[in-house]
């Protein structure tokens, strides 16, 4: 084993092993400062409103009176569109970056991985000056009106160019480069002569992707949109530009909100007392939430490997 100790080990491997010992502790130390950090700040808001804090809609900084509900649903609505638009979009991308030819698929694959490189506050403002316009100009009239959805349930017929969908459209761009690099070094795992077997005995591009490549790289994929659903959920400044910053329920993609990670971005700086200890009771169940995304991710898969028959 690499970690027993022998009577002939040197000083050097005893120094060796502690190192990586230290280095392995210290994030999990890290992790339980984050939460005693946070729950002891936030004991406070619990202490005031109860649990009721995280089912409860009010937000009125007059009256002291504060619910997490609006900002928790307003994560979710925006990560969830991100994650449903990127994924689909990254498996496509991926896929014919690596069937293409060299010279197009690498310049593309290089120009996709420098959006991973743009600061969240360009795409931020990208959205503010690009996107939002484009939206309460076309692409909102267009949903709302032309294609009727503005009767639709959790569509609406007011729009002014923010709101969650603009927001989880943003989301999507970021996330994107992330969830089509990992695909796409899936993808190459997969082994050639199946691929080649594939095509020998008929199948199509679409049958060898769906019933060859995602089969084989199943595992990967899903750790690819898992990463990606895990960067949408705390990302402040891209989501703070667009999303509107209203307290409210989401009753429509097209109306405004906020995000728990949007609300700690624009109350924090001047919080105090009670308000300082609800922001971070929001913080703990931002935390919370991320964590319950990955424990969930790993159970998924370790409960698809042991119907495939492996440990």
């Amino acid at each position: 084993m690499f970690y027993q100790f022998g009577k002939k080990e040197n000083i050097r491997d005893r120094m060796f092993m502690i190192l990586t010992l230290l280095c392995t502790f210290i994030p999990l130390v890290v992790a339980a400062g984050f939460f005693i950090l946070l729950g002891g700040n936030s004991s406070e808001a619990f202490r005031t409103f109860g649990f009721k804090f995280i089912l409860s809609t009010q937000w009125d900084p007059v009256q002291q009176l504060y619910g997490a509900l609006p900002a928790i649903s307003g994560t979710l609505v925006t990560t969830v569109i991100a994650v449903g638009i990127a994924a689909p979009l990254g498996f496509i991308t991926a896929l014919f970056l690596v069937n293409a030819p060299k010279w197009l698929g690498y310049p593309l694959s290089q120009a996709l991985d420098l959006l991973a490189a743009i600061p969240s506050i360009i795409y931020g403002m990208w959205g503010l000056f690009v996107l939002a316009p484009v939206m309460q100009d076309y692409i909102q009239p267009f949903l709302a009106d032309t294609l009727c959805l503005g009767k639709v349930p959790f569509f609406g017929e007011d729009y002014n160019g923010f709101g969650f969908l603009t927001a989880g459209l943003i989301l999507a761009l970021m996330i994107l480069p992330y969830i089509c690099a990992v695909m796409r070094d899936v993808f190459r795992m997969t082994p050639a002569p199946l691929q080649e077997a594939a095509y020998g005995i008929g199948c199509t591009s679409w049958e060898v992707a769906s019933h060859l490549i995602l089969r084989y790289g199943i595992r990967g994929i899903f750790g690819a949109v898992f990463i990606g659903l895990g960067r949408a959920l705390g990302e402040t400044m891209a989501v703070l530009f667009v999303i509107g910053g209203v307290a409210e329920l989401p009753v429509s993609l097209f109306g405004s909100g906020t995000t728990i990670a949007a609300t700690l971005a624009n109350n924090f700086n001047e919080a105090d007392g009670l308000l300082r200890s609800v922001l971070f009771a929001l913080g703990l169940i931002l935390m919370l939430l991320s964590l319950s995304v990955q424990a969930v991710a790993q159970l998924y898969l370790k409960n698809m490997d042991r119907k495939r028959g492996e440990k």
